[in-house]
């Protein structure tokens, strides 16, 4: 039987949703007070331009997140808590601050985003705290997938066959947060504070609003149903970029306010049913999933400089244009001033 912790704390990350949340999930079994955190983290903010769509895109994601808890605990006290800070000494922090003996959070598989979770668990260790983490982001991870060698696949038709071959009811199945809601703690009446605004965290707003971008739960749910609307047209339309093809979902994937397990178990329902456009979109699920163990198992491909290399090693010969006239090049690129509408 799992040993009940009196309390836990949440620490909601690339997961900015209640529903089907893994870690939220694990948490609430595990612990009879749940408390729950996110970290606008000043190790990530601080590296970025003042006006960040990505950044506001969090914010507004973190307000529904909030309202989202406390209406599942029914209770006004509950909800986030919101720190700005370095999050690999925040976290230690509030966990003894607050008292709790775990501390849970999704998995994250980045290379500094592992260095990060290795320096909060050796802090939250020497308190004598657990650390736990659970899967979220992808249905299969790290070395879930091997090749018949037992080595990790680097081509991805093999790895999608085996990928498909391995689904199964358990992957796909929800992780239930509402039965355990009860558990839910009110924040400590010091830290009952709500989402700063933008330029509380030195950011300014955007033009988020005037593209129209739905932020947080609700505008993932709203884009889902549009999608499922026409994605028996989706492997063709996604080829041309003034039809709606796309299911604009990939922010949400990115920052997890929908679920890729309900994603992944629709468009497989889909398919099966011969769906065209969901076989089609299944299999891009897929291919994140294929570059997230590539990440995993060849880290290196996340590294610059002397730290990085190609994922194929042939690919490291490529001789590529410097110079100035190469930066102005690259500088109209980022800036969108190549000349053609298409890309700017």
């Amino acid at each position: 039987m799992e040993t009940l912790f009196p309390a836990g704390l949440m620490w909601f990350r690339r997961d900015l949703r209640v529903e089907d949340n893994a870690a939220l999930s694990l948490a609430l079994r595990r612990c009879r007070q749940v408390h729950c955190v996110f970290i606008f983290d000043t190790s990530i903010l601080d590296t970025l331009p003042r006006r960040d769509r990505r950044v506001e895109f969090i914010r507004e994601s973190a307000c529904e997140l909030d309202r989202s808890l406390r209406e599942l605990a029914g209770d006004a006290a509950a909800g986030l808590i919101i720190r700005h800070g370095v999050a690999s000494s925040e976290i230690p922090a509030l966990a003894r601050e607050l008292g709790v003996q775990a501390v849970f959070t999704n998995g994250d598989y980045e290379p500094s985003a592992l260095a990060r979770d290795a320096a909060v668990l050796t802090a939250l260790a020497a308190a004598r705290i657990e650390f736990h983490t659970a899967k979220d982001q992808v249905i299969f991870e790290g070395r879930e997938l091997l090749a018949q060698a037992g080595t990790p696949y680097t081509v991805f038709t093999p790895y999608k066959k085996a990928w498909l071959a391995r689904l199964d009811g358990p992957d796909l199945a929800s992780r239930p947060v509402a039965p355990n809601a009860g558990r839910l703690a009110p924040r400590p009446q010091a830290l009952r504070r709500p989402v700063p605004e933008l330029e509380a965290i030195g950011f300014e707003a955007t033009n988020l609003s005037e593209l129209k971008i739905a932020c947080g739960a609700t505008g993932a749910r709203t884009l889902l149903d549009d999608f499922l609307r026409r994605i028996d047209q989706y492997g063709e339309a996604r080829d041309f970029p003034a039809v709606k093809g796309p299911s604009y979902l990939s922010v949400h994937l990115r920052f997890g306010t929908i679920s890729v397990r309900e994603l992944v178990a629709r468009a497989h329902a889909l398919a099966q049913e011969g769906s065209r456009g969901a076989t089609t979109w299944l299999g891009e699920l897929v291919w994140r999933d294929f570059y997230f163990q590539v990440l995993a198992n060849f880290p290196h491909v996340a590294g610059e400089g002397a730290g990085g290399a190609s994922f194929k090693p042939a690919y490291d010969a490529i001789a590529w244009e410097e110079g100035p006239e190469a930066d102005a090049l690259f500088a109209a690129w980022c800036e969108g001033r190549t000349g053609y509408p298409l890309v700017d």
